[in-house]
Protein backbone atom coordinates (compact mmCIF):
# COMPACT_ATOMS: atom_id res chain seq x y z
CA UNK A 1 0.00 0.00 0.00
CA UNK A 2 2.72 2.43 0.99
CA UNK A 3 4.75 1.65 -2.14
CA UNK A 4 1.73 2.36 -4.32
CA UNK A 5 1.04 5.66 -2.57
CA UNK A 6 4.66 6.67 -3.11
CA UNK A 7 4.44 5.92 -6.85
CA UNK A 8 1.18 7.82 -7.12
CA UNK A 9 2.71 10.88 -5.46
CA UNK A 10 5.61 10.81 -7.92
CA UNK A 11 3.03 10.76 -10.72
CA UNK A 12 1.29 13.84 -9.29
CA UNK A 13 4.62 15.68 -9.09
CA UNK A 14 5.31 14.82 -12.74
CA UNK A 15 1.92 16.32 -13.59
CA UNK A 16 2.94 19.58 -11.93
CA UNK A 17 1.13 19.19 -8.61
CA UNK A 18 2.63 20.33 -5.32
CA UNK A 19 2.59 17.64 -2.67
CA UNK A 20 4.45 19.33 0.17
CA UNK A 21 7.84 17.86 -0.68
CA UNK A 22 10.95 20.02 -0.62
CA UNK A 23 11.55 21.62 -4.00
CA UNK A 24 14.86 19.84 -4.54
CA UNK A 25 13.13 16.48 -3.92
CA UNK A 26 10.41 17.16 -6.51
CA UNK A 27 13.01 18.34 -9.01
CA UNK A 28 15.05 15.18 -8.45
CA UNK A 29 11.99 12.96 -8.95
CA UNK A 30 11.37 14.62 -12.30
CA UNK A 31 14.99 14.07 -13.38
CA UNK A 32 14.79 10.42 -12.33
CA UNK A 33 11.89 9.83 -14.72
CA UNK A 34 12.44 12.34 -17.50
CA UNK A 35 16.25 12.27 -17.72
CA UNK A 36 17.37 8.91 -16.28
CA UNK A 37 14.30 6.84 -17.28
CA UNK A 38 13.92 5.23 -13.84
CA UNK A 39 10.96 3.25 -12.48
CA UNK A 40 10.20 3.82 -8.75
CA UNK A 41 8.61 0.35 -8.50
CA UNK A 42 11.89 -1.41 -9.23
CA UNK A 43 13.93 -2.55 -6.24
CA UNK A 44 17.39 -2.39 -7.72
CA UNK A 45 20.24 -3.49 -5.43
CA UNK A 46 22.83 -0.98 -4.30
CA UNK A 47 25.32 -0.04 -7.00
CA UNK A 48 28.79 -1.19 -5.88
CA UNK A 49 31.92 -0.44 -7.89
CA UNK A 50 34.57 -3.13 -8.41
CA UNK A 51 37.58 -3.39 -6.12
CA UNK A 52 39.83 -2.00 -8.86
CA UNK A 53 37.48 0.93 -9.44
CA UNK A 54 37.31 1.59 -5.70
CA UNK A 55 41.11 1.70 -5.49
CA UNK A 56 41.15 4.29 -8.29
CA UNK A 57 38.46 6.40 -6.61
CA UNK A 58 40.25 6.26 -3.25
CA UNK A 59 43.58 7.14 -4.83
CA UNK A 60 42.11 10.21 -6.55
CA UNK A 61 40.37 11.24 -3.32
CA UNK A 62 43.41 10.57 -1.13
CA UNK A 63 43.84 14.18 -0.05
CA UNK A 64 40.22 14.62 1.02
CA UNK A 65 40.21 11.29 2.86
CA UNK A 66 43.23 12.48 4.84
CA UNK A 67 41.75 15.93 5.50
CA UNK A 68 38.41 14.45 6.58
CA UNK A 69 39.55 11.53 8.71
CA UNK A 70 39.88 13.45 11.98
CA UNK A 71 36.51 15.18 11.54
CA UNK A 72 34.79 11.88 10.67
CA UNK A 73 36.26 10.16 13.72
CA UNK A 74 35.12 13.01 15.95
CA UNK A 75 31.63 13.03 14.40
CA UNK A 76 31.27 9.26 14.74
CA UNK A 77 32.14 9.51 18.45
CA UNK A 78 29.40 12.14 18.83
CA UNK A 79 26.73 9.85 17.37
CA UNK A 80 28.00 6.62 18.91
CA UNK A 81 25.19 4.32 19.99
CA UNK A 82 22.56 6.01 17.79
CA UNK A 83 22.94 3.60 14.83
CA UNK A 84 24.22 6.26 12.43
CA UNK A 85 26.65 5.43 9.63
CA UNK A 86 29.00 7.98 8.07
CA UNK A 87 29.91 7.94 4.40
CA UNK A 88 32.50 10.09 2.67
CA UNK A 89 31.99 10.03 -1.09
CA UNK A 90 34.00 11.64 -3.84
CA UNK A 91 32.47 14.22 -6.15
CA UNK A 92 31.10 11.40 -8.33
CA UNK A 93 29.15 9.84 -5.46
CA UNK A 94 31.36 6.80 -4.79
CA UNK A 95 31.91 6.04 -1.09
CA UNK A 96 35.66 6.22 -0.38
CA UNK A 97 35.58 6.16 3.45
CA UNK A 98 33.15 4.72 5.96
CA UNK A 99 32.39 4.66 9.70
CA UNK A 100 29.67 2.31 10.98
CA UNK A 101 28.76 -0.14 13.70
CA UNK A 102 30.35 -3.57 13.13
CA UNK A 103 27.17 -5.22 14.42
CA UNK A 104 25.23 -4.07 11.33
CA UNK A 105 27.87 -4.50 8.63
CA UNK A 106 25.93 -7.03 6.57
CA UNK A 107 22.74 -4.97 6.66
CA UNK A 108 24.68 -1.80 5.80
CA UNK A 109 26.31 -3.53 2.84
CA UNK A 110 22.92 -4.61 1.46
CA UNK A 111 21.58 -1.07 1.84
CA UNK A 112 24.62 0.38 0.06
CA UNK A 113 25.86 2.21 3.16
CA UNK A 114 29.39 0.91 2.77
CA UNK A 115 32.67 1.38 0.91
CA UNK A 116 32.38 1.32 -2.87
CA UNK A 117 28.68 2.13 -3.08
CA UNK A 118 27.78 4.60 -5.81
CA UNK A 119 25.12 7.11 -4.74
CA UNK A 120 25.16 9.33 -7.81
CA UNK A 121 21.63 10.41 -8.69
CA UNK A 122 21.62 8.85 -12.17
CA UNK A 123 22.19 5.39 -10.58
CA UNK A 124 20.60 5.56 -7.13
CA UNK A 125 17.79 8.00 -7.85
CA UNK A 126 16.83 10.67 -5.34
CA UNK A 127 19.13 10.25 -2.34
CA UNK A 128 21.17 12.38 0.06
CA UNK A 129 24.51 12.15 -1.72
CA UNK A 130 23.07 12.45 -5.22
CA UNK A 131 20.90 15.47 -4.37
CA UNK A 132 23.82 17.12 -2.59
CA UNK A 133 26.03 16.71 -5.67
CA UNK A 134 23.36 18.24 -7.91
CA UNK A 135 22.36 21.14 -5.63
CA UNK A 136 25.80 21.61 -4.00
CA UNK A 137 23.93 22.43 -0.80
CA UNK A 138 23.29 20.46 2.44
CA UNK A 139 20.16 18.30 2.13
CA UNK A 140 18.16 15.74 4.05
CA UNK A 141 16.46 13.01 2.00
CA UNK A 142 14.19 11.30 4.49
CA UNK A 143 12.44 7.96 3.98
CA UNK A 144 10.00 8.30 1.05
CA UNK A 145 11.78 11.41 -0.24
CA UNK A 146 13.90 8.73 -1.91
CA UNK A 147 12.79 7.93 -5.45
CA UNK A 148 13.22 4.19 -5.43
CA UNK A 149 11.13 1.99 -3.13
CA UNK A 150 14.30 0.10 -2.20
CA UNK A 151 15.52 3.09 -0.16
CA UNK A 152 12.38 4.48 1.47
CA UNK A 153 13.34 3.24 4.96
CA UNK A 154 16.58 5.24 4.94
CA UNK A 155 17.16 8.75 6.23
CA UNK A 156 20.20 10.45 4.68
CA UNK A 157 21.61 13.90 5.50
CA UNK A 158 24.49 15.09 3.34
CA UNK A 159 26.71 18.19 3.13
CA UNK A 160 29.10 19.16 0.33
CA UNK A 161 32.84 19.59 0.85
CA UNK A 162 34.61 22.00 -1.48
CA UNK A 163 38.30 22.31 -2.23
CA UNK A 164 40.11 25.62 -1.70
CA UNK A 165 39.47 26.65 -5.33
CA UNK A 166 35.70 26.40 -4.89
CA UNK A 167 35.13 23.09 -6.71
CA UNK A 168 33.06 20.27 -5.23
CA UNK A 169 35.49 17.68 -3.87
CA UNK A 170 33.42 15.33 -1.73
CA UNK A 171 30.15 14.75 0.12
CA UNK A 172 29.83 13.86 3.79
CA UNK A 173 26.69 11.82 4.53
CA UNK A 174 25.21 10.67 7.82
CA UNK A 175 22.51 8.01 7.41
CA UNK A 176 20.17 5.75 9.36
CA UNK A 177 18.79 2.40 8.23
CA UNK A 178 15.60 3.25 10.10
CA UNK A 179 14.64 6.52 11.74
CA UNK A 180 11.80 8.22 13.61
CA UNK A 181 9.05 9.26 11.23
CA UNK A 182 9.27 13.09 11.20
CA UNK A 183 11.86 14.61 8.92
CA UNK A 184 12.57 17.21 11.58
CA UNK A 185 14.10 14.41 13.65
CA UNK A 186 17.22 14.88 11.48
CA UNK A 187 17.77 18.54 12.40
CA UNK A 188 20.64 17.61 14.71
CA UNK A 189 22.14 15.37 12.01
CA UNK A 190 22.08 18.34 9.61
CA UNK A 191 23.90 20.54 12.11
CA UNK A 192 26.52 17.87 12.82
CA UNK A 193 27.26 17.07 9.18
CA UNK A 194 27.47 20.70 7.99
CA UNK A 195 29.81 21.60 10.86
CA UNK A 196 31.98 18.58 10.11
CA UNK A 197 32.15 19.49 6.40
CA UNK A 198 33.17 23.04 7.30
CA UNK A 199 35.99 21.71 9.49
CA UNK A 200 37.22 19.44 6.69
CA UNK A 201 37.42 22.44 4.34
CA UNK A 202 39.27 24.41 7.02
CA UNK A 203 41.75 21.58 7.61
CA UNK A 204 42.45 21.32 3.90
CA UNK A 205 42.94 25.09 3.51
CA UNK A 206 45.33 25.23 6.44
CA UNK A 207 47.35 22.30 5.08
CA UNK A 208 47.78 24.12 1.76
CA UNK A 209 48.64 27.52 3.23
CA UNK A 210 51.91 27.13 5.07
CA UNK A 211 53.59 29.70 2.80
CA UNK A 212 50.72 32.19 2.69
CA UNK A 213 48.54 34.28 4.95
CA UNK A 214 45.27 32.80 6.20
CA UNK A 215 42.48 35.01 7.52
CA UNK A 216 39.92 33.07 9.57
CA UNK A 217 36.64 34.81 10.31
CA UNK A 218 33.65 34.41 12.58
CA UNK A 219 30.58 36.43 13.54
CA UNK A 220 31.28 35.95 17.26
CA UNK A 221 34.57 35.95 19.18
CA UNK A 222 33.98 32.91 21.36
CA UNK A 223 35.08 30.23 18.87
CA UNK A 224 37.16 32.36 16.50
CA UNK A 225 40.53 30.87 17.37
CA UNK A 226 39.36 27.24 17.69
CA UNK A 227 36.42 26.78 15.31
CA UNK A 228 36.00 29.72 12.88
CA UNK A 229 33.13 29.91 10.41
CA UNK A 230 35.19 30.38 7.24
CA UNK A 231 38.60 31.44 5.97
CA UNK A 232 40.52 32.84 3.00
CA UNK A 233 44.10 32.20 1.92
CA UNK A 234 45.93 35.32 0.73
CA UNK A 235 49.13 36.13 -1.11
CA UNK A 236 51.48 38.95 -0.14
CA UNK A 237 49.35 41.49 -2.03
CA UNK A 238 46.11 40.45 -0.32
CA UNK A 239 44.70 38.52 -3.29
CA UNK A 240 42.60 35.42 -2.62
CA UNK A 241 44.46 32.19 -3.41
CA UNK A 242 41.92 29.87 -1.81
CA UNK A 243 38.89 29.87 0.45
CA UNK A 244 36.42 27.74 2.33
CA UNK A 245 32.87 27.70 0.99
CA UNK A 246 31.54 30.01 3.70
CA UNK A 247 33.65 32.86 2.31
CA UNK A 248 31.07 33.25 -0.47
CA UNK A 249 29.11 35.42 1.97
CA UNK A 250 31.83 38.07 1.60
CA UNK A 251 31.68 38.18 -2.20
CA UNK A 252 27.98 38.48 -2.89
CA UNK A 253 28.16 39.63 -6.52
CA UNK A 254 28.51 36.06 -7.82
CA UNK A 255 31.77 36.82 -9.66
CA UNK A 256 34.75 34.44 -9.29
CA UNK A 257 36.49 34.83 -5.95
CA UNK A 258 40.03 33.67 -6.77
CA UNK A 259 42.43 36.52 -7.48
CA UNK A 260 40.26 39.20 -5.90
CA UNK A 261 41.68 41.47 -3.21
CA UNK A 262 40.34 41.13 0.30
CA UNK A 263 40.17 44.92 0.65
CA UNK A 264 37.32 44.90 -1.90
CA UNK A 265 34.99 43.60 0.79
CA UNK A 266 36.78 44.50 4.03
CA UNK A 267 38.16 47.67 5.51
CA UNK A 268 41.62 46.12 5.81
CA UNK A 269 44.47 45.13 3.53
CA UNK A 270 47.28 42.66 3.84
CA UNK A 271 49.37 45.22 5.78
CA UNK A 272 46.78 45.13 8.57
CA UNK A 273 46.83 41.36 9.04
CA UNK A 274 49.50 41.44 11.79
CA UNK A 275 46.99 43.39 13.89
CA UNK A 276 44.69 40.33 13.80
CA UNK A 277 47.19 37.82 15.14
CA UNK A 278 46.36 35.71 18.19
CA UNK A 279 48.57 37.84 20.48
CA UNK A 280 45.76 40.42 20.62
CA UNK A 281 42.51 39.86 22.59
CA UNK A 282 39.87 38.20 20.44
CA UNK A 283 37.34 40.93 21.17
CA UNK A 284 39.72 43.56 19.73
CA UNK A 285 40.19 41.77 16.41
CA UNK A 286 37.20 43.35 14.68
CA UNK A 287 37.15 43.52 10.88
CA UNK A 288 34.82 46.08 9.30
CA UNK A 289 33.06 45.03 6.10
CA UNK A 290 32.39 47.34 3.17
CA UNK A 291 28.65 46.67 3.49
CA UNK A 292 28.59 48.11 6.99
CA UNK A 293 28.77 44.82 8.88
CA UNK A 294 31.64 43.46 10.94
CA UNK A 295 33.31 40.14 11.74
CA UNK A 296 36.00 38.95 14.12
CA UNK A 297 39.27 37.98 12.43
CA UNK A 298 42.22 35.73 13.20
CA UNK A 299 45.21 36.11 10.87
CA UNK A 300 47.83 33.39 10.64
CA UNK A 301 51.18 34.39 9.16
CA UNK A 302 53.08 32.19 6.70
CA UNK A 303 54.85 29.41 8.56
CA UNK A 304 57.47 28.95 5.84
CA UNK A 305 57.78 32.28 3.98
CA UNK A 306 59.41 32.27 0.59
CA UNK A 307 62.74 33.98 1.16
CA UNK A 308 64.70 35.41 -1.71
CA UNK A 309 68.13 33.88 -2.31
CA UNK A 310 71.11 35.82 -0.98
CA UNK A 311 72.28 38.45 -3.40
CA UNK A 312 75.89 38.88 -4.37
CA UNK A 313 77.89 41.39 -2.34
CA UNK A 314 76.97 44.95 -3.18
CA UNK A 315 73.84 44.03 -5.13
CA UNK A 316 70.26 44.97 -4.27
CA UNK A 317 68.31 42.31 -2.36
CA UNK A 318 64.87 41.96 -3.94
CA UNK A 319 61.85 41.94 -1.63
CA UNK A 320 60.22 38.77 -2.92
CA UNK A 321 59.59 36.93 0.34
CA UNK A 322 56.01 36.28 1.35
CA UNK A 323 54.87 37.15 4.83
CA UNK A 324 54.65 40.24 7.02
CA UNK A 325 58.01 41.77 6.13
CA UNK A 326 57.55 41.55 2.37
CA UNK A 327 54.37 43.64 2.56
CA UNK A 328 56.24 46.68 3.87
CA UNK A 329 57.93 47.92 0.70
CA UNK A 330 57.96 47.99 -3.06
CA UNK A 331 61.09 48.26 -5.21
CA UNK A 332 63.40 50.33 -3.04
CA UNK A 333 67.04 49.31 -2.54
CA UNK A 334 67.35 50.70 0.99
CA UNK A 335 64.15 49.01 2.13
CA UNK A 336 65.18 45.79 0.42
CA UNK A 337 68.41 45.71 2.39
CA UNK A 338 66.58 46.57 5.61
CA UNK A 339 63.96 43.85 5.12
CA UNK A 340 66.63 41.28 4.25
CA UNK A 341 68.40 42.13 7.53
CA UNK A 342 65.14 42.01 9.47
CA UNK A 343 64.22 38.63 7.97
CA UNK A 344 67.51 37.13 9.11
CA UNK A 345 67.24 38.65 12.58
CA UNK A 346 63.54 37.82 13.06
CA UNK A 347 63.95 34.18 14.23
CA UNK A 348 66.81 35.08 16.60
CA UNK A 349 66.58 36.43 20.18
CA UNK A 350 68.76 39.46 19.30
CA UNK A 351 67.31 42.68 20.84
CA UNK A 352 66.56 45.29 18.19
CA UNK A 353 66.50 49.08 18.08
CA UNK A 354 64.48 50.54 15.21
CA UNK A 355 65.35 54.14 14.35
CA UNK A 356 63.42 56.41 12.04
CA UNK A 357 61.59 59.70 11.76
CA UNK A 358 58.05 59.96 13.05
CA UNK A 359 55.55 58.10 10.88
CA UNK A 360 58.08 55.94 9.00
CA UNK A 361 56.47 52.67 10.14
CA UNK A 362 58.64 51.62 13.07
CA UNK A 363 55.80 49.90 14.92
CA UNK A 364 54.66 48.06 11.77
CA UNK A 365 58.20 46.82 11.22
CA UNK A 366 58.38 45.60 14.83
CA UNK A 367 55.07 43.74 14.45
CA UNK A 368 56.26 42.15 11.21
CA UNK A 369 59.52 41.00 12.79
CA UNK A 370 57.60 39.47 15.70
CA UNK A 371 55.23 37.66 13.33
CA UNK A 372 57.98 36.38 11.03
CA UNK A 373 60.06 35.27 13.97
CA UNK A 374 59.24 32.98 16.86
CA UNK A 375 55.77 34.41 17.53
CA UNK A 376 54.48 34.01 21.07
CA UNK A 377 53.13 36.83 23.20
CA UNK A 378 53.41 40.47 22.21
CA UNK A 379 52.96 43.62 24.27
CA UNK A 380 53.60 47.22 23.21
CA UNK A 381 54.34 49.98 25.73
CA UNK A 382 54.72 53.73 25.23
CA UNK A 383 57.81 54.76 27.17
CA UNK A 384 56.61 58.29 27.96
CA UNK A 385 55.42 58.19 31.57
CA UNK A 386 56.06 54.45 31.91
CA UNK A 387 56.48 53.47 35.57
CA UNK A 388 58.30 50.50 37.04
CA UNK A 389 54.97 49.15 38.30
CA UNK A 390 53.31 49.48 34.90
CA UNK A 391 56.27 47.79 33.23
CA UNK A 392 56.21 44.91 35.73
CA UNK A 393 52.47 44.38 35.34
CA UNK A 394 52.72 44.26 31.53
CA UNK A 395 55.57 41.75 31.59
CA UNK A 396 53.87 39.61 34.24
CA UNK A 397 50.89 39.19 31.90
CA UNK A 398 53.09 37.50 29.29
CA UNK A 399 53.45 33.73 29.31
CA UNK A 400 56.27 31.91 27.58
CA UNK A 401 58.45 33.42 24.82
CA UNK A 402 57.33 36.95 24.00
CA UNK A 403 58.23 40.25 22.35
CA UNK A 404 58.26 43.51 24.29
CA UNK A 405 57.88 46.58 22.05
CA UNK A 406 59.09 49.79 23.69
CA UNK A 407 57.89 52.78 21.66
CA UNK A 408 60.03 55.94 21.74
CA UNK A 409 62.66 54.63 24.11
CA UNK A 410 64.15 58.16 24.32
CA UNK A 411 61.10 59.14 26.43
CA UNK A 412 61.72 56.45 29.07
CA UNK A 413 61.79 58.11 32.54
CA UNK A 414 65.24 57.76 34.16
CA UNK A 415 63.62 56.24 37.25
CA UNK A 416 62.20 53.37 35.15
CA UNK A 417 65.47 52.50 33.39
CA UNK A 418 66.87 50.30 36.23
CA UNK A 419 63.58 48.41 36.47
CA UNK A 420 63.62 47.75 32.72
CA UNK A 421 67.19 46.47 32.85
CA UNK A 422 66.29 44.20 35.77
CA UNK A 423 63.22 42.82 33.95
CA UNK A 424 65.25 42.01 30.85
CA UNK A 425 67.80 40.18 32.98
CA UNK A 426 65.26 38.26 35.04
CA UNK A 427 62.68 37.33 32.41
CA UNK A 428 63.96 34.58 30.13
CA UNK A 429 62.55 34.38 26.61
CA UNK A 430 61.62 38.08 26.51
CA UNK A 431 62.88 39.80 23.37
CA UNK A 432 62.89 43.61 23.45
CA UNK A 433 62.34 45.68 20.32
CA UNK A 434 62.70 49.41 20.96
CA UNK A 435 61.92 52.30 18.62
CA UNK A 436 63.31 55.81 18.63
CA UNK A 437 63.16 58.98 16.56
CA UNK A 438 66.32 60.38 18.12
CA UNK A 439 69.66 59.21 16.76
CA UNK A 440 70.76 56.11 18.69
CA UNK A 441 74.07 57.73 19.62
CA UNK A 442 72.24 60.57 21.38
CA UNK A 443 69.98 58.41 23.56
CA UNK A 444 70.34 59.34 27.23
CA UNK A 445 70.14 55.77 28.46
CA UNK A 446 72.47 53.99 30.86
CA UNK A 447 75.04 52.20 28.77
CA UNK A 448 74.16 48.86 30.35
CA UNK A 449 70.51 49.30 29.32
CA UNK A 450 71.40 50.59 25.84
CA UNK A 451 73.36 47.43 25.04
CA UNK A 452 70.49 45.26 26.32
CA UNK A 453 68.21 46.99 23.79
CA UNK A 454 70.44 47.59 20.78
CA UNK A 455 71.87 44.24 19.80
CA UNK A 456 71.26 45.39 16.22
CA UNK A 457 70.05 48.74 14.91
CA UNK A 458 67.63 48.93 11.96
CA UNK A 459 67.22 52.33 10.31
CA UNK A 460 64.01 53.11 8.41
CA UNK A 461 64.53 55.69 5.64
CA UNK A 462 62.24 58.74 5.50
CA UNK A 463 59.57 58.77 2.85
CA UNK A 464 61.29 61.53 0.89
CA UNK A 465 64.24 59.17 0.33
CA UNK A 466 62.27 56.15 -0.81
CA UNK A 467 62.15 55.10 -4.44
CA UNK A 468 58.89 53.16 -3.95
CA UNK A 469 56.83 56.25 -3.07
CA UNK A 470 54.63 55.71 -6.15
CA UNK A 471 53.99 52.11 -5.08
CA UNK A 472 53.12 53.25 -1.56
CA UNK A 473 50.69 55.87 -2.90
CA UNK A 474 48.88 53.27 -5.01
CA UNK A 475 48.83 50.72 -2.19
CA UNK A 476 47.42 53.13 0.39
CA UNK A 477 44.90 54.52 -2.09
CA UNK A 478 43.58 51.02 -2.89
CA UNK A 479 42.91 50.50 0.80
CA UNK A 480 40.90 53.71 1.03
CA UNK A 481 38.90 53.89 -2.18
CA UNK A 482 37.18 51.68 -4.77
CA UNK A 483 39.48 50.02 -7.29
CA UNK A 484 38.51 52.36 -10.13
CA UNK A 485 39.55 55.48 -8.16
CA UNK A 486 42.55 57.08 -9.83
CA UNK A 487 44.88 60.05 -9.54
CA UNK A 488 45.25 62.59 -12.30
CA UNK A 489 48.83 63.11 -13.51
CA UNK A 490 48.99 66.49 -11.75
CA UNK A 491 47.75 65.01 -8.46
CA UNK A 492 50.29 62.19 -8.66
CA UNK A 493 53.09 64.66 -9.44
CA UNK A 494 51.99 66.77 -6.48
CA UNK A 495 52.19 63.80 -4.14
CA UNK A 496 55.53 62.66 -5.52
CA UNK A 497 56.95 66.16 -5.07
CA UNK A 498 56.12 66.66 -1.39
CA UNK A 499 58.71 66.43 1.37
CA UNK A 500 56.48 64.36 3.70
CA UNK A 501 57.83 65.35 7.13
CA UNK A 502 55.12 63.12 8.64
CA UNK A 503 56.14 60.25 6.36
CA UNK A 504 53.69 57.33 5.94
CA UNK A 505 51.28 58.68 8.55
CA UNK A 506 51.04 62.01 6.74
CA UNK A 507 50.64 60.31 3.35
CA UNK A 508 47.76 58.19 4.66
CA UNK A 509 45.99 61.25 6.07
CA UNK A 510 46.43 63.23 2.83
CA UNK A 511 44.88 60.37 0.85
CA UNK A 512 41.99 60.12 3.34
CA UNK A 513 41.21 63.81 2.76
CA UNK A 514 41.60 63.53 -1.02
CA UNK A 515 39.24 60.54 -1.24
CA UNK A 516 36.64 62.42 0.81
CA UNK A 517 36.88 65.62 -1.27
CA UNK A 518 37.16 64.14 -4.77
CA UNK A 519 34.21 64.21 -7.14
CA UNK A 520 33.34 60.83 -8.66
CA UNK A 521 36.36 58.51 -8.76
CA UNK A 522 39.07 60.93 -9.94
CA UNK A 523 41.40 62.68 -7.50
CA UNK A 524 42.80 65.94 -8.92
CA UNK A 525 45.46 68.29 -7.63
CA UNK A 526 42.91 70.62 -6.00
CA UNK A 527 41.55 67.67 -3.95
CA UNK A 528 44.87 67.35 -2.11
CA UNK A 529 45.10 69.27 1.18
CA UNK A 530 48.02 71.74 1.30
CA UNK A 531 51.12 70.62 3.19
CA UNK A 532 50.80 71.44 6.88
CA UNK A 533 53.60 73.64 8.23
CA UNK A 534 55.66 73.21 5.10
CA UNK A 535 57.40 76.53 5.62
CA UNK A 536 58.65 75.42 9.03
CA UNK A 537 60.05 72.09 7.83
CA UNK A 538 63.83 71.93 8.33
CA UNK A 539 65.80 71.24 5.16
CA UNK A 540 66.98 67.69 4.69
CA UNK A 541 70.56 67.22 5.88
CA UNK A 542 73.23 66.87 3.25
CA UNK A 543 73.64 63.20 4.08
CA UNK A 544 70.03 62.65 2.90
CA UNK A 545 70.54 64.58 -0.33
CA UNK A 546 71.89 61.72 -2.41
CA UNK A 547 69.07 59.43 -1.29
CA UNK A 548 66.47 62.07 -2.22
CA UNK A 549 68.08 62.57 -5.63
CA UNK A 550 68.09 58.80 -6.22
CA UNK A 551 64.43 58.58 -5.16
CA UNK A 552 63.57 61.35 -7.64
CA UNK A 553 65.57 59.81 -10.47
CA UNK A 554 67.93 62.83 -10.33
CA UNK A 555 65.07 65.05 -11.55
CA UNK A 556 66.11 68.47 -10.20
CA UNK A 557 62.61 69.97 -10.17
CA UNK A 558 61.03 66.98 -8.44
CA UNK A 559 63.82 66.88 -5.84
CA UNK A 560 63.37 70.62 -5.19
CA UNK A 561 59.64 70.15 -4.58
CA UNK A 562 60.26 67.20 -2.28
CA UNK A 563 62.88 69.14 -0.30
CA UNK A 564 60.78 72.29 -0.20
CA UNK A 565 63.48 74.49 -1.78
CA UNK A 566 64.14 75.97 -5.22
CA UNK A 567 66.23 74.35 -7.94
CA UNK A 568 69.20 76.65 -7.41
CA UNK A 569 69.41 75.60 -3.76
CA UNK A 570 69.45 71.95 -4.79
CA UNK A 571 72.17 72.62 -7.32
CA UNK A 572 74.24 74.53 -4.76
CA UNK A 573 73.92 71.73 -2.19
CA UNK A 574 74.88 69.12 -4.77
CA UNK A 575 78.05 71.02 -5.61
CA UNK A 576 78.89 71.50 -1.94
CA UNK A 577 78.44 67.76 -1.31
CA UNK A 578 80.41 66.84 -4.42
CA UNK A 579 77.48 64.83 -5.83
CA UNK A 580 76.91 64.23 -9.52
CA UNK A 581 74.26 62.26 -11.46
CA UNK A 582 75.23 58.69 -12.30
CA UNK A 583 76.73 58.30 -15.75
Amino acid sequence: MRDRQHVEEIGRVLDGARTGRDGFVSASWRRCVEVYGMDPMRRDPAHIVTEAELRDHRKQAEWVIGAARSSLQSLFRQVAGQNYVLLLTDAKGVCVDFFGDDLFVDELRRAGLYLGSNWSENLAGTCGVGACIVTQEPVTVHQDDHFGNAHTTLSCTAAPIFDSLGALAAVLDISLLRSPAPKRSQTLAMSLVTNAARRVEMANLMAESRRDWVLRLSSSPEFLDVDPEFAVRLDGAGRVLGYTRGARRLFTDGAPILGRRIDEVMGIGVDDLPELMRDRPTEDRIVALRDGGALFGHAIAPQAPRVAPRAAAGSVVAVTAAGPLAALAGEDPAMARLIAQAARLAPTPVPLLIHGETGTGKTKLAHAIHMQGQGGGFVALDCAGLTAAGLGAAIAALDGPATLLLRRIEDLPPATAPALAACLDARGGLRPIATCTAAPATLALPRTLFHRLAGAVLVLPPLRARQDLGWLIDRLLRRRAPEETRLTPSARAGLLGRSWPGNLRELAQVLDVAVALADARVIDLHDLPPPVGAEADPPAPDEDLEAVMEACGWNMSRAARRLGVNRSTVLRRLRRAGLEPPA
